[in-house]
C-alpha cells in the first residue's frame, strides 16, 4: 500500500510539472500562487511530499481545470491550438486538459505579436516578461474602450503580473516561420527575446486596433520587466484578482486613473442626448 501511494504522489507531481511547463510558469511563480515555497513545490513535483486537497483545489483553479481531470492519472493532458471547428466527444473533453485557442484568435494573436515585435522588439528591454504585460494592456485597454475582444487571451495573476497562458503554445506555432527565439542577458539577468521573420499582415488588423496598440507601445514599451510588472500591479483588474486566478475582463470598467483609457463622462453625456 505504501509503495502504491508513493507512486500515486509521484504521478500527480509529474502531471503538475508537465502542466506548469506547458504554459510556461516557473516553479517560483506557481509556488507563490499556492502559498508555499519553491522547495515544497519541487518536492511535490518529485513525489517526495504529499499534496493536500486544498493544494489540488488551488492548482485546479489556477489552470482552469477540473480537479477530477488533474487526478485522473490514466488520461493524457493536451494543449490544443484549434485548426478548425471539430466535433469532440464529451469523453475527450472530460479526459484531457485543454487550452483551446480558436483559429480566429490565433491569427489575430500572431499578427498583433508580430506588429509589436516589428515596432519595438529590437529594444534591449523587450523580453518575454515585457511582452506579457504589453499584450495584457493591449487586450484590457481595448476591451475597456470598445467593449469587445482584440486578442482575447486568458491572463492569470502571478507574482510578476498578468501572464497570458496561451502565449507559449502560440509561440510554438510561430517559431521558425514567423519569428525566432533568442536567449540573451539584460543587465546580467537571463532574457528570452523574440525577433520577427516577417512583417505583420495588416489586413487582419483594423485601424482602431492598430491605433490602440500604438498608444500602448508609446506609453509602456520603454519600461523594463520590473517597471512594467510593478505598473501592472496597480491596475484594478490585477488588484481585484486572487493570486493564481484568471483576470476578469469586466473588471476594467472599475479602473482608476492613470490606467483608464475611456472617458465615462462622455458616455454619460451621449446617453442624455
Amino acid at each position: 500500500m505504501r509503495e502504491r501511494m508513493k507512486e500515486f504522489y509521484r504521478k500527480i507531481g509529474d502531471r503538475i510539472r508537465q502542466l506548469r511547463e506547458k504554459i510556461g510558469i516557473s516553479q517560483e511563480e506557481l509556488a507563490k500562487s499556492l502559498g508555499i515555497n519553491r522547495v515544497s513545490l519541487s518536492q511535490i513535483e518529485n513525489g517526495e511530499r504529499k499534496i493536500t486537497a486544498e493544494e489540488v483545489a488551488k492548482i485546479s483553479n489556477i489552470f482552469n481545470i477540473n480537479a477530477d481531470i488533474l487526478l485522473d492519472l490514466e488520461e493524457d493532458m493536451k494543449v490544443v491550438v484549434e485548426k478548425r471547428k471539430t466535433k469532440t466527444s464529451s469523453k475527450n473533453i472530460k479526459s484531457n486538459i485543454r487550452i483551446n485557442i480558436p483559429q480566429k484568435n490565433l491569427e489575430k494573436f500572431k499578427e498583433v505579436l508580430l506588429y509589436i515585435l516589428n515596432k519595438v522588439g529590437s529594444k534591449p528591454n523587450i523580453g518575454e516578461t515585457v511582452l506579457y504585460k504589453l499584450l495584457y494592456f493591449i487586450d484590457f485597454d481595448f476591451y475597456e474602450k470598445y467593449e469587445e475582444q482584440l486578442i482575447g487571451a486568458t491572463y492569470i495573476k502571478n507574482h510578476f503580473g498578468p501572464t497570458p497562458i496561451e502565449f507559449r503554445e502560440v509561440i510554438k506555432e510561430m517559431k521558425g516561420k514567423d519569428l525566432i527565439e533568442v536567449k540573451s542577458e539584460y543587465f546580467k539577468y537571463p532574457q528570452r527575446k523574440y525577433l520577427p521573420l516577417r512583417e505583420p499582415d495588416l489586413s487582419k488588423l483594423k485601424a482602431h486596433e492598430i491605433k490602440l496598440i500604438d498608444e500602448v507601445l508609446e506609453r509602456l514599451s520603454d519600461m523594463n520587466a520590473q517597471q512594467i510588472s510593478e505598473y501592472s500591479h496597480n491596475d484594478i483588474p490585477w488588484l481585484t484578482t486572487e493570486r493564481g486566478e484568471r483576470i476578469d475582463y469586466e473588471s476594467v470598467f472599475y479602473r482608476t486613473l492613470p490606467y483608464s483609457v475611456r472617458s465615462y463622462s462622455e458616455d454619460t453625456d451621449e446617453e442624455n442626448i
